[in-house]
């Protein structure tokens, strides 16, 4: 039988009382202890900061520390739960940082999904952090709030629900693409369920070299004059997809298509839709809790590669593989933006990981728990970074 991880996760959170603590870095054992700590002492660095604003990254926690926001209004998929309902995933999302990346998080859930006090209440207290990753907003004032922090602060800010998944999905598919023997630039690529992932996961494939994507909603295939459900980002997704302006539903789409990503809903995709797919189909089906068609399905239908969000199938595609190694190494770079550049960089790396003769079809995508992946990752994005800089 199976363990019962809701209760195990009831019992871990009760008996520690959440999963983060605060833990000071230096000790205060004397008077001496505290007057360098606390005052007299601690004013010196407060008058370098003054004088200097960008010693801030020198005499405290700024540059290695960032923020991790959510409004609580796309949490998992429980929903719009709220910003106290939504700080259990937030702390874990701390954990995830500083156990995979080094890097310090602190969870912030604001009491609003306001979009312009989200904005000024994150530039607010950006003062304290290194970047800002946006978490759990839903669409489309997710796109909004970005963009605007994007512009109007000066560390980067990464809004994981979009770019994590996006820049994992294009390292799974650059490998996957690999055991098939087909480049990425000649295939056809469908994607369903065009939101905020979505859209990230295209944008992303198409900065990595992607020519033909089509995207798919619940209305069927995406196109200029559709009229019906086109409106905020799905208008500019029908300017960069779709390059032969087909018409029909998620099944017309699919004839002929090398590639399927799904991140919409179960039971999406039917054995029937892939038996109509190229040769050798590589199907990426990540709705959760149940994917889009399970693994065996899948197979059975004639998928060559198949991953998954889930950790109980081979090829799992998950966003801890980038955003601890993005934020590291941006930190590290001191990095005002995370560019296009740096996120094909970071799926990239995390594509080199393997090694050519290790790959098959169970294995496109390394293990969360490889610890090169955020090395290289770091290095990466540091380095895109870097030469952003210095152009």
């Amino acid at each position: 039988m199976g363990k019962n991880f809701n209760e195990l996760a009831l019992e871990m959170h009760r008996e520690h009382q959440g999963k983060i603590e605060t833990i000071s870095r230096v000790k205060l054992e004397t008077r001496d202890d505290l007057s360098t700590a606390y005052t007299p002492g601690v004013a010196e660095p407060c008058r370098k900061i003054h004088a200097n604003p960008d010693d801030v990254y020198t005499y405290t926690l700024k540059g290695r520390t960032i923020a991790v926001v959510s409004d609580g209004s796309a949490v998992l998929g429980l929903g719009n739960i709220g910003a106290q309902a939504a700080i259990p995933v937030m702390e874990g999302k701390a954990v995830l940082f500083k156990e995979f990346g080094g890097v310090d998080a602190v969870p912030v859930c604001l009491d609003t999904q306001d979009t312009e006090e989200i904005i000024r209440t994150v530039k607010n207290i950006a003062p304290c952090f290194g970047g800002i990753n946006l978490e759990d907003i839903a669409s489309p004032r997710c796109f909004e709030i970005e963009r605007r922090l994007e512009e109007e602060l000066p560390i980067p800010v990464f809004h994981d629900d979009q770019h994590g998944t996006g820049i994992v999905v294009t390292a799974a598919l650059l490998n996957a693409l690999k055991v098939v023997g087909k480049k990425i630039e000649d295939v056809k690529i469908v994607l369903n369920g065009p939101g905020a992932a979505g859209t990230a996961i295209i944008k992303m494939m198409l900065a990595a070299g992607a020519k033909y994507i089509i995207a798919c909603d619940e209305n069927g295939i995406l196109y200029k004059d559709r009229g019906v459900g086109i409106a905020d980002h799905k208008e500019m997704l029908c300017t960069i997809t779709n390059p032969e302006d087909l018409r029909g539903t998620l099944a017309d789409a699919l004839v002929g298509a090398d590639v399927f990503v799904g991140v919409s809903v179960g039971g999406a995709l039917k054995p029937e839709m892939i038996k109509t797919m190229a040769k050798d189909p590589i199907v990426f089906a990540m709705a959760n809790p149940t994917p889009e068609i399970m693994y065996d399905e899948a197979k059975a239908a004639g998928v060559r590669v198949m991953g998954t969000g889930r950790s109980d199938f081979p090829n799992q595609i998950n966003n801890v593989l980038a955003f601890p190694g993005i934020f590291k190494g941006a930190l590290e770079a001191r990095a005002r933006d995370i560019t296009p550049e740096m996120k094909v960089a970071a799926a990239e790396a995390i594509a080199s990981v393997i090694a050519p003769e290790e790959l098959d079809e169970e294995f496109i995508i390394p293990s969360i728990f490889d610890r090169r992946v955020t090395e290289a990752v770091a290095k990466a994005v540091a380095e895109a970074s870097r030469r952003a800089s210095r152009k």
